[in-house]
């Protein structure tokens, strides 16, 4: 069974170490009894899973996308008629190229939520060597 570290848990699940340690000590993640203390892999991925549902898409719509990233936008850079816009979702970072005239339309600026919309019919799957 795969297990991970405190430290390593929290940057995948994009928190601090002490919020890991106090999930632990309040129940919420199992530890594997090892020394130093670690946490099983299908615990990790259930509370993976929990945090993220935390977020609610607010648009109520009706999609085929499945992949629907809820979360900030951090940054929007004009050059001409098209911007670059970053949002942050949780501990991702999704960078989307759109018409600047798309930007004013949707009212996109630092802290407004939005919604990212990932839709490919390729999806690349590695796991590191360990």
């Amino acid at each position: 069974m795969t297990s991970h570290r405190i430290a390593d848990a929290a940057r995948l699940l994009g928190v601090s170490d002490d919020t890991v340690r106090r999930w632990v000590d309040q129940g919420v993640l199992p530890t594997t009894g090892e020394s130093p203390a670690s946490i099983p892999g299908p615990a990790l991925a259930a509370h993976a899973v929990d945090l993220a549902s935390a977020a609610a898409d607010p648009s109520q719509t009706h999609s085929s996308a499945r992949n629907r990233l809820v979360g900030l936008v951090t940054r929007v850079q004009r050059d001409g008629v098209m911007a670059q816009v970053d949002i942050q979702a949780g501990p991702h970072r999704i960078v989307s190229l759109m018409s600047a005239e798309a930007v004013d339309e949707l009212g996109l600026e630092p802290g407004s939520l939005a919604v990212a919309v990932v839709k490919a019919t390729t999806v690349i799957v590695e796991a590191p060597r360990g």
